[in-house]
Parts: structure tokens; C-alpha cells; sequence
């Protein structure tokens, strides 16, 4: 990455990457530690499934948002970046489906601008600006 525009777009990749990793562990966090009436009050749906269920959902961020950038940073295997933004832009496919079909269409703009975000790191980190493995 030698010419400008590759190294401003390297740039704006990571700084997509953190964000997006940010937004997933933040929302994985949430799911995984606090009480579930304590999130039941922000994301009714948490109130209404098994505890286990909501535990499992937050993993599956954590994982997520770890994915998207650990992979890349350490240079170990950061294909795995590719896979993880691919995953998570499943994830909130099927996380609209979810909301939409319980009417919750108001966090329907999170949702895709966690797709949004996990799009530019596929794209990014798969055709743009891929990172080089540690050798």
C-alpha cells in the first residue's frame, strides 16, 4: 500500500472496523452482564425470551465484534476478520427479521447501520485494503 489512496482508505477501514467491533462487544457486553430486567427495560424482547437465550445472543456479538477486529490486529489468520464481518451482516439480516416481525421497527436504522459497518469491513478487508498475515 504504497499509493495515498490505499493508505487513506487503510485508515478509514480500521477506524470502521473499530467502530464496528465497539458497537457489537458494547451490545454483547450488555446482553452477557447486566440483569435482564435491567435490559428487558431497553430491549423488551430480552424480557420475553430464556435467560440462556439472551446470554447466548450477547456471546454471539462478543464473538462478532472480537472477530472483526483481532483477526486483522494481530495479523494471526485475518481472513478471519473476512468471515467475521460476513457473519455478522447474517447476524442482523436475521436480527431484522426478528424485530420486524415483533413490530419493533424502531430499531430497525441500528440494525443496519450495523450491517453498513460490517459491509465496509468485508469489503474492505476482503477486496480493498486486505491485511497481510504474519509471516
Amino acid at each position: 500500500m504504497t499509493n495515498p489512496v490505499s493508505k487513506r482508505a487503510n485508515v478509514g477501514i480500521w477506524i470502521i472496523q473499530v467502530l464496528g467491533a465497539a458497537a457489537f462487544i458494547l451490545s454483547g457486553v450488555m446482553k452477557t452482564m447486566m440483569p435482564i430486567a435491567d435490559l428487558a427495560a431497553m430491549m423488551p424482547w430480552a424480557g420475553e425470551f430464556s435467560v440462556e437465550f439472551v446470554r447466548f445472543i450477547g456471546v454471539v456479538d462478543l464473538a462478532g465484534g472480537f472477530g472483526l477486529l483481532l483477526p486483522s490486529l494481530t495479523r494471526i489468520a485475518p481472513r478471519l476478520t473476512v468471515i467475521a464481518a460476513a457473519c455478522c451482516v447474517l447476524l442482523q439480516i436475521l436480527a431484522i427479521g426478528f424485530h420486524a416481525s415483533r413490530g419493533e421497527l424502531s430499531v430497525l436504522p441500528t440494525n443496519a447501520v450495523y450491517i453498513t459497518l460490517a459491509l465496509i469491513v468485508l469489503w474492505g478487508r476482503g477486496r480493498k485494503a486486505p491485511i497481510t498475515p504474519r509471516s
